[in-house]
């Protein structure tokens, strides 16, 4: 075949043909009345939101929806003088022909202002799978780089099935959580966490496979790293000194999923989860006539917002109330560590995200809103996430070739090679 029409784009008509498959489908409910569903979701049920007579979802404070012009929140004083931010980032689980199966993950924290000592520190975790039982790993700490950084290396019991997921999830939980501890008096005002308050990935394993429950229960490593993330709230509630996570692909479900599972409330869910219900209960704008009828015309002057929830379901669960945080000792009133959120919607770029905080400091009504605005001023003046956490994922950020290297260095100790497959090798050739 020419390999000049192997790049071919689709040809008009087989564009046209497949555009035609859409007249087939029957989306069911139009906007308006999309709309209309998610209006009475948030008037009707979420102050509580119960399932089976728990509550799962509830307002901390009064339920309401607000706005904020983009270029006055950006002018407001700042609530928190100074931030630090903490993201970790992985090389993605590797394969290799010897049965290993590894990642490796740095955590570093960014300041403002700069901090060069605390930007040069990382925290380094080479997590590693093998069926070989022979495998002996040393998972003592060492230091590296004149005593600024630290590293380990972590030995996964046998788990063929998961073995990519849990590698990657423990090596990426365990690097974040160990350097924030690290540094946790360096931070004076606010930490900004790049993503959740508690480990989700880890916390989700108990619903996904008896054997990743089993593997919670038995082995000491994820016990471990959720305890550092208990730890951690509770030497920030110590020094009064508050942390938030900020979550760029909000994916929860738990209030759609708790809608849809209710047998005593007649109402459609049609949201595939809480952002998409979330975006049509925040995006401002009007209805206005186009040459094919009407079309939604969005308001883009204005961050919109909720107020705080308090969640207990799904993977929040563990460190609600009812929850066991499996099995990890919580010395402070479990209330105290409940996940609470509040969500901004950005029209600018049609994005919503999730901020979380602990309980701890929400239930304070002035530092609640101290927390909201200086988030808000944040995404409004970045235009997206904050400036802090995009410096702290620059920092913790491995690059592609760096990850090519990492491997090949990985290939020369181990005398073996990455097991590729096919698509390794197309999405190599092409990019």
């Amino acid at each position: 075949m020419d390999c000049a029409r192997q790049n071919m784009t689709l040809d008009p008509v087989h564009y046209d043909g497949i555009a035609r498959l859409a007249r087939r489908i029957d989306h069911g409910a139009d906007e308006r009345d999309r709309r209309a569903f998610a209006e009475t979701v948030w008037a009707e049920f979420l102050d509580p939101l119960l399932d089976d007579g728990r509550t799962v979802v509830d307002p901390v404070g009064e339920q309401r929806r607000r706005y904020v012009d983009c270029e006055d929140v950006a002018l407001h004083d700042r609530p928190f003088p100074t931030e630090h931010g903490l993201d970790a980032g992985t090389i993605n689980p590797t394969t290799f022909k010897n049965g290993l199966v590894i990642d490796i993950a740095q955590a570093a924290m960014s300041a403002t202002p700069s901090d060069l000592d605390l930007h040069r520190s990382r925290t380094t975790v080479m997590t590693v799978h093998s069926n070989d039982e022979t495998m002996t790993v040393d998972e003592n700490w060492g230091k590296f780089d004149e005593g600024y950084s630290r590293s380990r290396a972590v030995k996964i019991p046998p788990l063929p099935r998961f073995a990519e997921g849990v590698v990657h999830a423990l090596a990426l939980y365990l690097a974040e959580s160990k350097h924030a501890c690290d540094h946790a008096e360096d931070v004076e005002d606010l930490l900004v966490l790049d993503g959740p308050l508690y480990p989700r990935g880890l916390l989700r394993w108990a619903d996904q496979h008896p054997d990743l429950a089993d593997f919670l229960l038995e082995d000491p490593r994820p016990t471990t790293v959720l305890e550092n993330y208990v730890r951690l709230v509770e030497r920030f509630v110590e020094r009064e000194v508050p942390l938030v996570g900020f979550v760029k692909n909000p994916a929860t479900r738990v209030i759609t999923r708790t809608l849809k599972s209710r047998r005593d409330v007649d109402i459609s869910a049609p949201w595939n989860d809480d952002s998409a219900l979330f975006t049509r209960l925040l995006e401002r704008g009007e209805y206005v006539d186009d040459v094919e009828g009407e079309r939604w015309d969005r308001d883009t002057s204005a961050l919109t917002y909720t107020n705080w929830f308090r969640s207990r379901g799904g993977v929040d669960r563990p460190l609600s109330v009812d929850g066991d945080a499996l099995g990890v000792e919580r010395e402070l009133p479990h209330e105290t560590y409940e996940v609470t959120f509040f969500i901004v919607y950005d029209p600018r770029d049609d994005l919503v995200y999730r901020i979380e905080a602990p309980y701890a400091f929400t239930r304070d009504p002035e530092l609640r809103e101290r927390l909201t605005i200086q988030l808000l001023q944040n995404v409004a003046v970045a235009h997206g996430p904050p400036t802090i956490v995009q410096k702290a994922d620059e920092l913790a950020r491995i690059s592609r070739s760096e990850k090519r290297s990492l491997r090949e260095t990985l290939e020369a100790q181990f005398d073996t090679s990455q097991a590729r497959t096919y698509d390794d090798h197309r999405w190599d050739e092409e990019y």
